[in-house]
């Protein structure tokens, strides 16, 4: 077992959270570049210097909230992933309704993760890739599963037609998430991947317009439909 924190230490994580609780409300009502240490202090009552002591900068603060944003998205997917019965299909739709569901429920923390850059703001690779790629990672996971079942896409034709320098790259992310699913599966996957995030993107930030679709979820449902079929995921 840990040990209990001490009073100061409890003490310190409240104040965290308090800035965090502030970070994010700031996200939502001025946007990611107009974050401010100096308007945390004044939420929090106290002078912009003190706030200091918990948050060493700016981008230390937007660093922290990616970190918990990415977090908080890949806890809400291996959650609903793991209850989901059935298949591959199964597990992928609940994946896939879980980042839309969080995406739509927090608007200005997705935007944060997957929307512009912040201008003059680079995350740190070593503190955000983990928490960044929990989500691919457990769709490789179903991929791998599918493929172990007899799924996914097995025409040598797929194969053929991955570029030198493509293949070589798809084999070194083989190798970094110990897929067992070859390169080709892997190609469609990303395809999978990137067509999932570019369906949430249109719906979050208003791409298909005001009143396009009476009902959105529909076309997300068919969009997960259609992204199955391509990664040859069966259980549909």
């Amino acid at each position: 077992m840990g040990k209990t924190p001490t009073p100061r230490q409890q003490a310190r994580e409240r104040t965290v959270a308090e800035i965090l609780r502030i970070g994010r409300e700031q996200l939502a009502s001025e946007g990611a570049a107009a974050l401010s240490l100096r308007a945390v202090a004044r939420e929090l009552g106290v002078v912009s210097s003190a706030v200091y002591r918990y948050v060493a900068s700016r981008d230390e603060l937007l660093t922290m909230l990616v970190v918990e944003a990415y977090t908080e998205l890949g806890d809400r997917v291996d959650a609903a992933v793991e209850a989901a019965p059935g298949g591959p299909f199964e597990r992928f739709a609940a994946l896939a309704r879980a980042v839309r569901t969080w995406a739509l429920a927090e608007p200005a923390r997705y935007g944060l993760l997957f929307g512009s850059p912040v201008p003059g703001y680079h995350a740190p690779a070593e503190r955000t890739t983990g928490p960044g790629i929990r989500v691919v990672a457990r769709l490789l996971r179903i991929l791998d599963e599918a493929w172990a079942a007899g799924g996914g896409p097995r025409e040598e034709s797929d194969v053929r037609r991955l570029p030198p320098r493509l293949a070589e790259d798809l084999e070194r992310i083989r190798e970094e998430f110990g897929a067992a699913a070859p390169a080709h599966v892997l190609a469609r996957g990303v395809g999978v991947w990137s067509g999932l995030f570019g369906a949430v993107n249109f719906e979050v930030f208003g791409q298909y317009g005001a009143g396009t679709f009476t009902d959105p979820a529909e076309l997300f449902e068919l969009t997960v439909r259609r992204l199955a079929d391509e990664a040859g995921l069966p259980g549909q």
